[in-house]
C-alpha cells in the first residue's frame, strides 16, 4: 500500500493538481486537508475516473478533510471519541465540532485523516482548543489500540506542530511569540507517543520541510516547517518500507503550500514476518 497525506488547500482549486499526483505517484489511499467545501461540492468525478472512492467530511468553506482510497473504505467516522467543538465565544461540551476528522478502514489499517486546529496566537482561545483537542486524539487513540493492540493505525495530516527546532526554517516563527513551536504544542504532540503511535517518515527521512508559505518569498529562499506527519501504531510502523516528501509540489501552477507526505507499506511482508516467529513471539 502507498499512503500520502496532503493539505491541498482547497480541492476545488487543485482538483487536477491533486489527482495527477495521485495517479503519476501511484497512491493507493489519499488523505487529504482543507478541501474547504461540502460534500456536495467536493469534485467527485475527477477521482472516481481515476479509479479511486472518496469519503468526504467538510462542513462549510473552511477546514474539511477528504479521504480517497483505490479500494473500498468502511466504518469511516467523522469524528473521534471524545472530540471537542469550537465556535468563537462559546465555551463548553455543546460546542458545535468542526470538520477537522475523518477516519476508515482500508485494507485492515485504520487510517485518520487529521487537520489539528491552528492555535492562532498565544493568548488566543484557539490554542487552548488546539491543546484540549490533541488531548483528546490521544485518549481516543490510546483507547482504539488497546483494543486492538495489533491493529494497523495511522494518523495522518497537518498537526500544525513544528515539533523540533530543526524543522522550523522561518524566522517569522519564534518560540516564545508564536504558535506551532510553544512548549504545551511540542508536549502534547510527543504525548501522541504514550498513545501508541510514532513518528514512521522520521527516521527515513530527518530533514525537509513539508509547508513554505505564500507570503514573502519563503519557497524560494527555502524557510519552509515541517508540520505535516505520519504517525503510526506499531504494526503499521513494521510494514513501512519507504517514505518520501514531495518539495516539488510546491512548484508550478497555483500549488498548495504544503507538499504530500508518501509512505510506503508491506502489509503482506509484515504479516509473513509475524507467521515465522516461534509460536512465543507471536
Amino acid at each position: 500500500m502507498r499512503l500520502a497525506t496532503w493539505n491541498v488547500n482547497s480541492i476545488r482549486t487543485r482538483v487536477a493538481r491533486t489527482v495527477e499526483f495521485a495517479v503519476r505517484e501511484d497512491i493507493d489511499v489519499l488523505a487529504m486537508q482543507e478541501i474547504k467545501c461540502k460534500p456536495e461540492q467536493f469534485p467527485y468525478a475527477p477521482f472516481e475516473e481515476a479509479g479511486y472512492h472518496v469519503e468526504v467530511h467538510g462542513l462549510n468553506q473552511w477546514n474539511g478533510v477528504a479521504i480517497a482510497s483505490r479500494e473500498p473504505m468502511t466504518d469511516v467516522r467523522t469524528a473521534f471519541d471524545g472530540m471537542p467543538g469550537f465556535a468563537k465565544g462559546h465555551e463548553g461540551p455543546d460546542a458545535p465540532l468542526e470538520a477537522r476528522a475523518l477516519g476508515a478502514i482500508v485494507n485492515g489499517v485504520r487510517v485518520w485523516s487529521l487537520y489539528v486546529p491552528n492555535g492562532r496566537s498565544l493568548d488566543d482561545p484557539h490554542l487552548a482548543y488546539k491543546l484540549h483537542w490533541l488531548d483528546a486524539l490521544r485518549s481516543s487513540t490510546a483507547a482504539e489500540l488497546e483494543a486492538k493492540p495489533g491493529l494497523p493505525l495511522a494518523l495522518v495530516g497537518d498537526f500544525n506542530i513544528i515539533p523540533f527546532d530543526h524543522d522550523n526554517g522561518d524566522p517569522d516563527i519564534v518560540v516564545g511569540k508564536s504558535t506551532h513551536v510553544s512548549p504545551e504544542e511540542r508536549a502534547a504532540f510527543f504525548a501522541l507517543e504514550s498513545a501508541g503511535v510514532h513518528d514512521v517518515v522520521r527516521p527515513l527521512l530527518p530533514e525537509g520541510y513539508t509547508y513554505w508559505d505564500y507570503q514573502r518569498l519563503k519557497f524560494p529562499r527555502n524557510e519552509g516547517i515541517r508540520i505535516d506527519f505520519v504517525l503510526g501504531s506499531t504494526a503499521f510502523a513494521d510494514a513501512v518500507k519507504g517514505a518520501s516528501i514531495h518539495r516539488e509540489e510546491r512548484k508550478g501552477e497555483q500549488p498548495s503550500d504544503h507538499v504530500p507526505v508518501v509512505v510506503d507499506l508491506d502489509l503482506a511482508g509484515a504479516d509473513a514476518d509475524d507467521d515465522d516467529l516461534p509460536m512465543i513471539f507471536s
